[in-house]
């Protein structure tokens, strides 16, 4: 075997024990639990508003129909959509990675779509503009860097935000409309709820946490949880119509 053979062979069981070592990252520790459940709404949703876009007709082209507000959105059988679910306490000393993989915020139909986007902090986020009208984005933080930055159509900016908050009011100045949240998170035990309310946290450590669940209109409800090794726990949170 000649030495380029060698070193060809070694290049390749390296390659291949990196590959075992990602697989074993992304593989959930032995005895993870995990928590799902849903967040629903006790009492009828408020009507939702229409969006007036008639400001910029390339907004309104796009929406026949007139958009509305997305403020509250629940399902018929009262699933709560868009809600922040989050484990609030029971982490502590504990560090966790950043990811890789980008947080992607669009601006598609003169909407921000997620309307509630969550990442972690220091995670790099991407915001695209796939209209055909120029955009801005401003998020208006309590906790991190104010920035706001325009976009024409079909450009893409870059962010982070290096500390917890949750969560961001984002808006556009050229169209009022537009308003979304972006919540940072220090940890990756978080879920936005979809639109049957429903969410799930895997890979816990066994232990006691507390599960906060925030709306944007509806405030915070909690609940402590204790999950054991393995344990696939289920957990029911409720907000009231009237709010709070």
């Amino acid at each position: 075997m000649t030495t380029r053979q060698v070193l060809v062979g070694l290049m390749v069981l390296t390659l291949v024990m990196c590959g075992l070592e990602s697989i074993r990252a992304a593989s959930p520790a032995p005895g993870a639990a995990s928590i799902a459940g849903r967040v629903t709404l006790d009492g009828p949703a408020p009507r939702l508003a229409p969006l007036r876009m008639s400001s910029d007709p390339a907004c309104a082209k796009m929406h026949p129909a007139p958009a509305t507000n997305e403020d509250i959105l629940a399902s018929g059988d009262g699933g709560l959509q868009n809600v922040l679910v989050f484990v609030s306490e029971g982490l502590t000393g504990r560090s966790f990675e950043i990811p890789q993989e980008p947080a992607v915020l669009e601006q598609k139909g003169c909407m921000y779509g997620p309307h509630l986007l969550a990442m972690q902090a220091n995670q790099k986020l991407e915001i695209v503009n796939h209209d055909s009208t120029t955009h801005n984005i401003h998020p208006l933080p309590a906790n991190n860097r104010e920035w706001n930055k325009a976009e024409v159509p079909g450009a893409e900016v870059e962010e982070t935000f290096s500390r917890e908050e949750i969560a961001i009011p984002v808006k556009c100045n050229l169209h009022p409309w537009m308003r979304g949240y972006i919540a940072v998170l220090k940890h990756p035990y978080f879920a936005v709820t979809s639109a049957d309310g429903s969410f799930r946290l895997p890979d816990l450590a066994p232990g006691e946490y507390t599960i906060e669940a925030w709306h944007e209109k509806l405030g915070t409800a909690t609940k402590k949880i204790t999950v054991a090794p393995g344990q696939a726990q289920r957990l029911e949170l409720v907000f009231h119509a009237h709010g709070g």
